[in-house]
């Protein structure tokens, strides 16, 4: 699927064109996104159209940090409707791929097992042995984004994030949860 010209023509540009100072929001973050949002499909049934269209939406569902990081779930699906119609993808695919990946604008609110499966793709790390080495890069790109003023006020925010947010589809449930707790534990004890 990733060297379809639709997703190679984007992770091209992801690889070329992101600004420099994105630590999180890079070309591994997509491909991790991607990889995490194939397997957990994988484990939860999702097949034909639907889990082509899903990974095409992993591909493009960070493609609008091209240009903004406010509101870039929006600027992705602009994107997404002024490339993928050169593919050969119709209307009704495109509104179904920009849907999905409008399920991962926080706070997540996904509908369809697809958009269950991307939105736990795409904080999959917060379940895993990488969360604090991700999220170093995460705090990295929002301090230089004015989002945040210290590491203090950063693991506070993380600490609510983490306490807020659940997994969707029974595979990261079962696979994510507890090492999502035990990477909260850590932070409070931090706190």
């Amino acid at each position: 699927m990733l060297q379809r010209p639709e997703c190679a023509y984007m992770l091209d540009k992801l690889r070329n064109d992101l600004p420099k100072h994105l630590k999180y929001h890079t070309l591994e973050h997509t491909l991790d996104v991607y990889s995490r949002a194939e397997a957990i499909a994988k484990q939860e049934g999702l097949t034909g159209r639907m889990l082509e269209l899903l990974l095409v939406a992993a591909v493009y569902h960070d493609a609008g940090y091209l240009y903004q990081r406010v509101q870039h779930e929006d600027r992705s699906c602009e994107i997404a409707r002024e490339v993928l119609p050169g593919y050969g993808y119709n209307v009704e695919d495109i509104d179904e791929i920009c849907r999905i990946i409008m399920a991962t604008q926080l706070p997540q609110n996904p509908g369809s097992l697809a958009e269950q499966i991307i939105c736990d793709a795409d904080l999959d790390y917060l379940g895993r042995d990488d969360f604090f080495a991700t999220g170093e890069k995460l705090y990295h790109e929002m301090l230089h984004a004015g989002v945040i003023a210290d590491e203090k006020e950063w693991d506070a925010i993380q600490v609510k994030f983490l306490e807020n947010h659940r997994f969707f589809t029974p595979t990261s449930v079962a696979l994510r949860s507890a090492k999502k707790e035990e990477n909260l534990n850590t932070l409070k004890a931090k706190l």
